[in-house]
């Protein structure tokens, strides 16, 4: 018999081997996840941020990439056209998201109401389709919708005796319609989250304003919405970085046209990188536009996020 050993007692486990062998299964798990994080989106940020301080064309992959240093983001920073992108995606970022926000919280405030629980499950499968729809399909079914001829809207307006409308081909009409099929894909989000915040209310404090006041306003702005800031917050910051690098929709509807009416910074940066083909260039404005994108997000924790 070893001397580590008593008689009549089991021996102890190897405890070593075993948090070894989790710590493998834990990294295997991880493994996929890292590695698809890595490539889709560390690989991308650091290229670009190696590019932006690069001349490099990508019609011309053999000529040399020198180190320009800041040239290409004084380009950008003295470029009235990215300036121009920014600021009518800045304008289409202040219009459709407090339309978003109000329109999810009046949903949400409905679903959240007692009673009727089979209506609230099928309305909340419902509001999933629009999330499930791919942003390119859905600037194809806006394509569809806003078509002069044959499209649903000029449909319904010839129905109330209003003549057809020039969607596509207008300046501010294109940026309306572009502006609507945004709300239509992104408020049911706005309506979940909102939704889920709610939940947080402890229900008596909810029943007790009730009993206080029958004024809804009152229950919603000193009641509910300090919970609801959180899930405001959330909204902001997603929506935001969304808005950004909204591409697809955009360029499917109307290829960021008439003229440059719709044209968000993101099809901008895309023209500059794959049209003109200044990879450069092009890296600094996606840099910039990452940095605006956290500074935004700090702002909106700042001033918007209150815990409760």
């Amino acid at each position: 018999m070893s001397s580590g050993t008593q008689p009549g007692k089991p021996a102890k486990p190897a405890v070593f081997p075993t948090m070894w062998n989790n710590k493998r299964a834990a990294f295997a798990f991880l493994a996929p996840a890292v590695a698809a994080l890595a490539l889709i989106g560390i690989f991308p940020t650091v290229f670009a941020l190696v590019n932006s301080f690069r001349r490099y064309n990508l019609a011309k992959p053999r000529d040399p990439t020198p180190f320009v240093g800041l040239d290409n983001y004084l380009t950008v920073l003295y470029d009235p056209s990215f300036w121009g992108a920014l600021g009518r995606t800045f304008m289409f970022l202040v219009t459709v998201v407090p339309i978003q926000i109000a329109l999810g919280l009046i949903i949400a405030l409905l679903l959240h109401k007692p009673g009727l629980s089979g209506f609230k499950l099928l309305a909340r499968l419902s509001l999933v389709i629009p999330l499930a729809t791919a942003p390119a399909v859905a600037g194809l079914i806006g394509r569809l919708i806003f078509n002069r001829d044959f499209g649903v809207a000029n449909a319904v307006l010839a129905f109330v005796g209003a003549g057809p409308v020039e969607w596509l081909g207008d300046t501010t009409n294109a940026f309306i319609a572009v502006a609507l099929m945004d709300i239509w894909q992104w408020t049911p989000f706005c309506a979940l989250v909102l939704l889920a915040g709610l939940t947080m209310v402890p229900t008596e404090i909810e029943e007790a304003a009730r009993l206080e006041t029958k004024s809804r306003w009152q229950i919603v702005r000193y009641v509910q919405m300090p919970f609801l800031l959180p899930s405001v917050t959330v909204i902001l910051i997603l929506r935001t970085a969304d808005i950004l690098k909204m591409f697809d929709t955009v360029f499917t509807m109307t290829r960021g046209g008439p003229g440059a009416a719709t044209e968000l910074v993101s099809v901008y940066i895309q023209r500059v990188g794959f049209r003109v083909f200044d990879q450069g260039v092009a890296s600094a404005q996606a840099i910039m536009l990452l940095i605006l994108t956290i500074v935004l997000a700090r702002l909106y924790v700042k001033y918007v996020y209150r815990e409760v």
